[in-house]
């Protein structure tokens, strides 16, 4: 796609999604099957009404069957699945309609919660309005049933790659995209694979109560010093405040928030967004909360002079810090929703890679959450 945005200072190229490359496909494929001449590129309509313009890879049609595949392009953003042969095989059917099925490499779906149905191909519904839309543009459905077969060559080697196997998504990709496009360095594109992977685990577990942590050092910590049960773990990145939100609007009463000090001391804060370049306060909101400890002043001129977190954990005398830390993140967490309307139970423990649990607020406890 000749379409860029500008990040850090950086001018990075749009690309454009499986079910885009899905769709394209199948329009290709129509065209041939309806003898109809191919150009190098075909044009498909996107859910905002953009037409975008996707390069043929291959295209060949065997009497009354024709396969023609693309290769989809994630543009410059981080996609496993930019690069991969995405295809479709088109042929007539006797009964009307359009009837979509999954071939090679695209997942099937195995447990509930999931946008598609049990045993249903892993192709969510925008991109199934998509395909049904090439197939329209190009041949008449009410005279002439069509079938569409899309497939993935590498769609599960890469799948090993993804979130999909947790989900319950087994022997392929998805193919997937609610706009058609993927915009890099997209935030808006990873809190929604984020969404769907908790509403999932919500739907498949039996439990209202889940585990969020930032990252896999954050995983890792629960399950082994811990013992919870990874199922119920999520990691949700920097996305503190945003996760809490869809914890509530799926129902889940109560969150485990598991994590590092030097992230989830930001939390204490009232900082939602975690990442660096969005809020950075991490000593002061430690010098604050251990002056709350009623820590000495020339250690908390130290603790605003160090360079790390994890030093100035070593300077304070005052480790009941910790506890008022604790209580500070489950309150802002609280207070959080509470101001969407939400009511939700948190429950905090910090944690440091050098000196392991710092502390945790009194109403966490692991309960049934353990692997014994």
């Amino acid at each position: 796609m000749q379409k860029y945005v500008i990040h850090e200072g950086k001018k990075l190229r749009y690309g454009f999604t499986t079910g885009s490359s899905a769709a394209a496909a199948t329009k290709a494929a129509c065209m041939l099957l309806m003898n109809a001449p191919l150009k190098k590129t075909v044009a498909i309509t996107l859910p905002t009404n953009e037409i975008l313009h996707i390069p043929i890879y291959t295209a060949k049609k065997e009497k009354e069957l024709a396969i023609v595949t693309v290769i989809k392009d994630g543009g410059d953003d981080a996609d496993v699945t930019s690069g991969l042969e995405i295809g479709a095989r088109v042929s007539f059917s006797e009964e009307r309609g359009i009837h979509i099925k999954g071939g090679e490499g695209v997942g099937v779906a195995t447990k509930k919660g999931l946008p598609i149905g049990v045993g249903e191909p892993a192709i969510n519904p925008v991109p199934q309005v998509m395909i049904k839309q090439s197939v329209i543009e190009v041949i008449d459905i009410l005279k002439q049933g069509i079938e569409v077969e899309i497939f993935v060559p590498k769609g599960e080697e890469i799948a090993k790659r993804t979130l999909n196997y947790k989900l319950g998504i087994h022997g392929g990709i998805s193919i997937l995209g609610s706009t058609g496009i993927v915009k890099p360095m997209s935030e808006e594109a990873y809190k929604d694979s984020l969404s769907i992977e908790l509403k999932a685990m919500y739907q498949q577990q039996d439990t209202d109560t889940f585990v969020f942590t930032f990252g896999n050092y954050g995983r890792k910590f629960a399950t082994n010093n811990l013992g919870l049960v990874d199922e119920n773990i999520i990691i949700i990145s920097n996305f503190v405040g945003f996760m809490l939100e869809k914890a509530c609007e799926f129902g889940i009463k109560k969150i485990l928030f598991v994590g590092n000090i030097g992230k989830i001391v930001k939390v204490a804060g009232g900082i939602f967004h975690t990442h660096s370049r969005v809020s950075d306060a991490r000593l002061e909101i430690m010098a604050a909360n251990a002056i709350k400890a009623g820590e000495k002043l020339d250690v908390i001129q130290k603790i605003l002079k160090a360079n790390t977190t994890d030093e100035a954990v070593e300077m304070l005398n005052r480790k009941d810090t910790f506890d008022i830390m604790a209580q500070e993140i489950r309150e802002k967490c609280e207070t959080h929703v509470r101001r969407s309307g939400y009511e939700l139970e948190v429950a905090a423990l910090i944690y440091s890679s050098e000196q392991g649990e710092l502390a945790r607020t009194d109403n966490f406890y692991v309960g049934n959450h353990t692997n014994a």
